[in-house]
């Protein structure tokens, strides 16, 4: 037998890492492929719970167990039964109770990514660790002057995030418009990704895949293969779609039709703008209108080019977030039957905050990287924010409340970087060097392989410890994460 050189070794100890940590997960991991699902049946939207007087109170019940994914049974994890689980419709200014119960085998905790409330105690705090077999109480207190869009929860506990996501915990959140914007029919599109076995359990993930941020084989619309939507001509229909994939960018078209961005996370246009395609990294949203037209329509997720782990580690080949080269297919739209009457136009929207004309309290730089070593999570590479790993235990960056800093958020790597501030969004004002004009407030900013962003942020009404983050999931369970304090 040939004696096992080192690097070879590394990815032996690295497997078997591997397999220790997903069969503690409880997961069911298994390997394989073939999973029978049912592909264009009629698109179904997650269960809705809308908030009264004020106030919205439920209970989420992490558990491993069935679940209809693609219109089949399937073993996977879920809120409340449902993947995903129930869309929660809110107002500015409402508080948000949620006891989040843990039937799971690991611990887990509650991000509400997007909204911007406190993260100290029981708020957005992803410090927080509910045990197997516990609950919490989770509260979260909406400012009333908070900004309406489409937001999201999931999961945040450090280690288990790419897998409990990938696993089926996610689910949308609503903040509705003061102004209702006249449409003709609203849905709310969650896509994710997930690989099953033909077991319906879900299959396991190697060392290579959470290097490169994991792409399931099925990518689902509110669960399902390829749903079928339809309308008449003429109707203004309201998307709001969220990216809730752990690695997978979404490059979304949908040809013969007529579509407008009305935002993008929380960030609002003045007037909806046309456009032609729209490119969500991991946890990005958009509030897309879509003017009917006579004809059937695919939705589709072009295949994206988001970089390389290097020759390093044998992966010169670019990494493209698609089922192939045409892309994945999302939806099927079908337009037909008589037209309706044109809707009024759609209002001018409140202008946001411009940060670019106002006094810098700080200047920053945060620099993404990625590199041969023993990182924790894979074992093979370490993903690194200025040269560090994720400690909960320390404090990586402090700002002062009140105040508005401009980072640089610098990727020396080969792929792509998706970052994510809890809290506080970001306006972008800068990308590759060039000035970015329109006003762009996001809180999940694409950093390009070997490019920089300039972001300025408004560090406004709360104080508190809270996370900085590539939204690559399996690269912040592998430490691309970092901890700032507001004081």
């Amino acid at each position: 037998m040939q004696p096992l050189s080192r690097r070879s070794a590394l990815i032996l100890v690295s497997v078997g890492a591997a397999a220790t940590a997903t069969g503690a997960a409880g997961l069911l991991w298994a390997s394989g492929e073939g999973f029978q699902a049912a592909r264009g049946q009629e698109l179904e939207e997650p269960q809705t719970l809308r908030s009264a007087d004020g106030r919205l109170q439920l209970t989420l019940s992490a558990a491993l167990g069935k679940v209809k994914i693609a219109g089949k049974d399937a073993t996977a994890l879920s809120y409340n039964g449902s993947l995903p689980g129930p869309t929660l419709f809110l107002r500015a200014g409402d508080r948000l109770n949620v006891t989040l119960e843990n039937r799971l085998r690991d611990p887990t905790n509650l991000h509400v990514h997007g909204l911007h409330v406190s993260p100290q105690g029981n708020g957005d705090n992803p410090l927080l660790s509910v045990g197997p077999g516990t609950s919490l109480d989770y509260e979260y207190q909406l400012p009333a002057d908070h900004p309406p869009g489409v937001y999201w929860y999931h999961p945040h506990h450090h280690g288990f995030v790419a897998d409990q996501i990938f696993g089926g915990l996610y689910g949308a959140i609503v903040v509705q418009d003061d102004q209702p914007i006249p449409t003709s029919r609203e849905r709310v599109l969650v896509i994710s990704d997930i690989s099953l076995t033909p077991g319906g359990r879900i299959a396991a993930v190697s060392v290579m895949e959470k290097m490169m941020g994991r792409e399931g084989n099925l990518v689902l619309v509110n669960g399902q293969l390829n749903p079928r939507l339809a309308a008449r001509p003429g109707e203004r229909e309201r998307w709001r779609v969220i990216n809730a994939c752990t690695g997978r960018h979404l490059k979304l078209r949908l040809d013969g039709q007529s579509l407008q961005l009305l935002g993008l996370d929380s960030g609002r246009f003045r007037v909806p703008a046309k456009v032609d395609e729209v490119l969500l990294a991991p946890g990005n949203r958009a509030d897309l209108l879509v003017t009917a037209q006579t004809g059937t329509a695919v939705l589709r997720a072009l295949p994206v080019d988001r970089g390389s782990i290097g020759p390093m580690m044998g992966g010169n080949g670019p990494l493209r977030s698609s089922a192939g080269r045409s892309g994945a297919v999302l939806a099927t739209f079908t337009v037909a039957g008589a037209p309706v009457a044109t809707l009024v136009p759609v209002p001018e929207q409140q202008v946001p905050r411009d940060l670019r004309s106002e006094p810098v309290a700080a200047r920053r730089e945060l620099v993404f990287a990625m590199g041969m070593g023993m990182g924790p999570g894979t074992g093979m590479m370490d993903f690194t924010i200025n040269g560090k790993s994720f400690d909960p235990a320390r404090v990586d960056t402090t700002v002062s409340a009140g105040g508005v800093e401009e980072w640089t958020l610098r990727n020396t790597s080969l792929m792509d970087h998706p970052v994510h501030l809890h809290v506080w969004p970001m306006q972008v004002i800068e990308q590759a060097g060039l000035p970015v004009d329109t006003l762009r407030w996001q809180d999940v900013v694409n950093v390009p392989a070997r490019s920089s962003v300039r972001v300025r942020i408004a560090f406004d009404d709360f104080t508190g410890k809270t996370v900085y983050h590539c939204h690559i999931l399996d690269h912040e369970d592998a430490g691309m994460m970092g901890v700032i304090e507001a004081r």
